[in-house]
């Protein structure tokens, strides 16, 4: 890997993070999860500044991703970053670009005084699971995730 090389997603890379969450949902087999457009991610990464969006470069070339937010921990009493999604295209795996952007984003954590750095990963995925153990990250293991969505999510709000 070429010196670590960072840059924050402007307004015009909708189209390059639509590609990324696509590699992400193929590599998971969720492709049919994904219901996200260009103009979606326009509204609420960039207008709404919902989330954002780190790329790793080599040279002058996006090699991976990383999708975070801000959560609040009211135990800690501060805020955290919590990792929605983290790709590398599968040319580029094994060089340390994975590495390079959890380091980043826990840099922009200290950097920000939150308290945590968080996210979730499918049981399935041994690889990744053995890559953040590395890292010196733990598992919660007595915690659950629960998600309401589409239907359920407007049923739930009436």
């Amino acid at each position: 890997m070429s010196t670590n090389n960072f840059r924050y997603a402007q307004p015009s890379d909708v189209s390059l993070i639509l590609e990324f969450i696509k590699g992400l949902a193929e590599y998971e087999n969720m492709m049919d999860d994904v219901i996200a457009t260009e103009e979606l991610l326009k509204e609420w990464i960039f207008e709404k500044e919902k989330a954002e969006v780190i790329f790793v470069m080599e040279d002058d070339t996006e090699v991976g991703f990383a999708l975070f937010f801000h959560n609040f921990s009211t135990f800690l009493g501060r805020a955290g970053i919590y990792l929605e999604d983290l790709y590398v295209k599968p040319e580029y795996r094994h060089k340390g670009y994975g590495k390079a952007l959890l380091k980043k984003l826990a840099q922009i954590a200290v950097e920000r005084g939150c308290g945590r750095l968080e996210w979730s990963c499918l049981d399935w995925n041994k690889p990744s699971i053995d890559f953040y153990l590395s890292m010196g990250a733990v598992p919660m293991d007595e915690w659950t995730v629960y998600r309401l969505t589409g239907e359920t999510l407007k049923k739930a709000a009436l």
